[in-house]
């Protein structure tokens, strides 16, 4: 392979990211290196705060019959999660192999630190995963509390279940996370911790994207599968005789609990590696570099505390306020939550600057933490923007609901792409607005300390955004339970069970309202799904901003430096950076095109074999083989999918590159503004389109009638916009930009017929899969 290549380097690359010695600076009287070393307890402490919410769940009072359904989720769940882990692992050997090329062929590196990028490569994906496992672990025990709770009448409990399971997520999500990083950057050598931080962040990315993916292919096609059902044989949600509601329960954990907890690990983690790259390559001042690593770290720590001490706050507040309460607005104390965090985590920020890095003078620490500001306050801004289009107090679910009044499925499903649409004109110009305001605020005297100071501020903003990430992960990981838990009660049976109000008063020691228990539920459902709205649009445009950042890397490298004859590459007088932006645009809408067709050929497979197999006369209750049939239909589909649709992209990386690297920056910038806005149009046109449904169902009490018929028929439509496409784009933009960090590299080396040679054979090959995505899978 050597003899294809080119000489030697010419450009720095990221074997060159050198990480300053943190020891030679001081704060408060410690040096960096102690302070953070500090900082690994803070990490044990998230870890154990976790931890200790989880044991709390999984100790709550249920009824056998509920933990019966909520184990048999997990086992199935967990069969898909060891499927997807041995994919992961092949793909990681594909990974492994640009590694040992780069690194160990061109870059020359020792073998031994080959070995450990590969091992941080190893580390991110296990990461990735073993959060993934935690939450469907930790959500299968708090579905089945939660339903058993709400026999009680009341609804704060309904509430507090899914809200400690998510916070037990996102407090151990990031502990691990900031543990993993803080290890690398305070125990490997920092002539090659950069590389290892690089290897870490595709290694969580590659296992995200999979997950991510691959889980919304599956939940969709479940969801489909089930819901159609209620059309067809006019049963009712989640109706035990229906066995396409096990799968779509398996499917509500590995598409809204796997993958959006990987996911948000690696966006967490990514973000930061995007800092740390963005650091050495634009900061020349060794000791400044420090001050800033320590700087961010130690924010990120911060905010750790600050995110479990404002959901005790808020817990505190909700408690008083709803404890013996008979009604709930399920979305108050959530939204509380949003900005009572908020409030904390920017005075936290403007504090720690002050204490940390005013030394640096010219009121630096305030502009700093202004920008930060910005993120902060675009993760409360943005889910309420997001629920003015998805609540179900929204005036555009509304217009969805009676537009289909007489209008039947085709004017609900125009009303939800007019809220989609509009969606992202709102959300694309408030992204905007505050990207705007850190613009102004890096012209303000960072140009003076760093080349391409409003990169920097994007990337803060992409910090800032996930500043309160455990609350982030909360909220997004509530929907799920919720969710879950509606299902749950239904397919128990409970209420069926001969002298169960007894059984109850003497075991429990309360006494069942049944019909209280199942209108709380659907209610906290509505809540659910608008939250797991609103963490859509946040973990998209963190991809996005934080991407910007990273390609930064790139351009640094290509443009030696950003001289000026160089950095004119970059500009639409350029025609191959133009063709670059256009072939963006063509991979995102393959891309949203093929993760959609995926769903609905696997919907059809499990729709034929659901109508062949349903018995609404003979049992009370699915058989377990049929269920798991359907299990088995969905696995397939989504694994078919996922191949295809991560292969295009791996080998798209690949020959773009290849061909041209300007070609390739402009493919980036593209992937990431074309999947930005198509991400946001679609998440939220499905949550409109799924809360009209949950208005008729618990507002209207209009189950079954002819409206109902329409807005699950929108719904339908929705399910792969909201949870499949356009959550999906966020880890394969990340992914693609990482990898491409290595890919351009590995090009630049070639020579240049090599190269050409080599982009004309990797697109050929991403063409093969682009056609089998879509006739692999064809209904016939």
């Amino acid at each position: 392979m050597l003899t294809l290549l080119g000489s030697s380097a010419v450009f720095a690359g990221e074997a060159d990211l050198i990480l300053p010695d943190l020891s030679t600076v001081y704060f408060l009287g410690m040096n960096g290196r102690l302070i953070l070393m500090y900082g690994l307890l803070i990490c044990v402490f998230g870890f154990v705060f976790g931890y200790l919410q989880y044991t709390k769940i999984k100790n709550l009072p249920v009824h056998k019959s509920m933990s019966d359904i909520s184990e048999l989720i997990y086992e199935t769940c967990k069969t898909y999660l060891i499927t997807q882990g041995k994919f992961i692992l092949m793909l990681e050997a594909l990974l492994a192999i640009i590694i040992i090329v780069y690194f160990g062929m061109l870059r020359h590196l020792e073998t031994f630190k080959v070995v450990m990028i590969i091992l941080c490569s190893l580390v991110g994906i296990i990461g990735s995963y073993s959060v993934a496992w935690f939450g469907m672990r930790i959500n299968t025990f708090a579905n089945s509390r939660s339903a058993f709770a709400s026999l009680t009448g009341k609804p704060y409990p309904v509430y507090e279940i899914p809200a400690k399971s998510g916070i037990s997520i996102g407090m151990l999500l990031i502990s691990i996370e900031l543990f993993v990083m803080l290890c690398i950057l305070l125990f490997i050598d920092p002539l090659y911790a950069g590389p290892c931080f690089i290897g870490f962040a595709i290694g969580e990315s590659l296992g995200a994207s999979v997950l991510r993916i691959a889980g919304g292919i599956f939940t969709k096609i479940a969801d489909i599968g089930s819901d159609l059902m209620k059309i067809v044989f006019n049963i009712k949600e989640d109706d035990a005789r229906n066995p396409g509601v096990i799968a779509d329960c398996v499917g509500d954990n590995a598409g809204d609990s796997v993958g959006p907890t990987a996911d948000g690990f690696e966006t967490y983690g990514v973000t930061g590696v995007a800092l740390i790259s963005f650091i050495i390559l634009a900061i020349k001042d060794p000791t400044l570099q420090a001050q800033l690593l320590v700087w961010i770290f130690v924010m990120r720590l911060a905010m750790l505390i600050s995110s479990s001490l404002s959901f005790e706050i808020n817990q505190l507040i909700s408690k008083a306020k709803y404890g013996d309460s008979e009604t709930m607005n399920f979305e108050q104390p959530l939204t509380n939550l949003v900005w009572i965090t908020s409030f904390v985590c920017v005075a936290v920020t403007y504090g720690l600057s002050y204490l940390l890095i005013s030394s640096i003078g010219n009121g630096i620490w305030w502009k700093l933490s202004t920008i930060i500001t910005c993120g902060t306050m675009a993760g409360a801004i943005i889910p309420e923007i997001v629920k003015i289009f998805t609540s179900t107090e929204s005036p555009f679910v509304k217009n969805v609901v009676n537009s289909s009044k007489h209008g039947g499925a085709s004017l609900n499903i125009l009303a939800g792409l007019t809220a989609g649409n509009f969606s992202a004109y709102w959300m694309g110009l408030a992204i905007m607005f505050l990207m705007g305001i850190a613009y102004f605020f890096s012209r303000m005297g960072l140009s003076e300390l760093m080349i391409a100071a409003p990169v920097f501020a994007f990337g803060l903003v992409a910090f800032g955004f996930l500043g309160m990430g455990p609350v982030t992960i909360a909220v997004d990981s509530y929907g799920p339970v919720s969710d879950n838990a509606q299902s749950i009660y239904e397919l128990s049976l409970i209420e069926q069970i001969p002298n169960i109000k007894e059984e109850i008063k003497k075991d429990f020691g309360f006494e069942p309202n049944f019909e209280k228990a199942k209108h709380n539920l659907e209610s906290n459902d509505g809540a659910g799904n608008t939250f797991k709205a609103t963490a859509k649009p946040v973990l998209i445009g963190t991809a996005v901003v934080g991407a910007t950042t990273m390609i930064f890397s790139i351009i640094v490298m290509l443009t030696k430096g950003l001289q000026p004859e160089l950095v004119t590459n970059l500009s639409i007088l350029n025609p191959l950076f133009l063709l670059g932006l256009m072939a963006g645009g063509a991979v995102i809408y393959w891309f949203t095109g093929a993760s959609t067709h995926a769903v609905t050929s696997g919907a059809y497979k499990a729709v034929e074999f659901i109508k062949a197999n349903m018995k609404l006369d003979s049992v009370q209750r699915a058989s377990t083989e049929d269920s798991k049939k359907v299990v088995e239909i969905c696995t397939r589909y989504a694994q078919k999918g996922m191949l295809n649709l991560f292969l295009v992209i791996f080998f798209s990386t690949l020959a773009f590159a290849c061909f041209n690297p300007y070609f390739f920056i402009g493919y980036l910038i593209s992937i990431a503004l074309f999947g930005l806005f198509q991400a946001i149009f679609m998440a939220n046109a499905g949550g409109a389109w799924d809360n009209a449904k949950k208005i008729v169902e618990v507002d209207m009490k209009e189950k079954g009638s002819e409206l109902h018929k329409a807005t699950v028929v929108g719904d339908t439509v929705g399910d792969p916009f909201k949870d499949t496409s356009s959550v999906s784009m966020n880890p394969t933009i990340k992914f693609t930009t990482l990898f491409g960090l290595l890919a351009v590299e590995l090009a630049i080396e070639m020579t240049r017929g090599v190269s050409l040679g080599l982009a004309v054979v990797f697109f050929a090959i991403s063409v093969v899969f682009v056609v089998r995505s879509f006739t692999e899978m064809r209904i016939r």
